[in-house]
């Protein structure tokens, strides 16, 4: 437990400050509030209305998602292995190039059908 007590202090201090600057700064800082300020912001553009049943996401949107889950997930899958690749082998390095490889196919269907151009 001692080896934990240097972490537990610097989690506090850290918390400590941090919860410490939020309600310093909601305190003395100034508050000036004006139409814009109290508008939503989105990069600069003026914000259009959206419907009331909510607005439609174009389908490249989930498109993006979904690789970005493909390849979050691979290196999930990498990190392990790197660590293990003594111990695993050849078979671990054929499996993981298969998996590299399926990965990559994906990867290239993506690319060919314009999965990445974003319009």
């Amino acid at each position: 437990m001692n080896t934990y007590v240097p972490i537990l202090i610097l989690g506090g201090i850290a918390a400590a400050f941090a919860v410490g600057s939020v309600a310093t700064a909601s305190v003395v800082g100034p508050k000036r509030y004006n139409r814009a300020k109290l508008e939503a912001y989105e990069c600069g553009i003026e914000p259009t209305p959206t419907p009331a049943g909510g607005g439609r996401f174009p389908i490249k949107y989930y498109l993006t998602a979904m690789l970005f889950i493909v390849f979050d997930i691979e290196i999930v899958f990498l990190y392990p292995w790197a660590v293990t690749f003594d111990a695993l082998g050849v078979f671990g390095l054929v499996e993981m190039l298969l998996f590299v490889l399926t990965v990559f196919v994906a990867y290239a269907y993506v690319w060919r059908r314009g999965g990445l151009e974003w319009d």
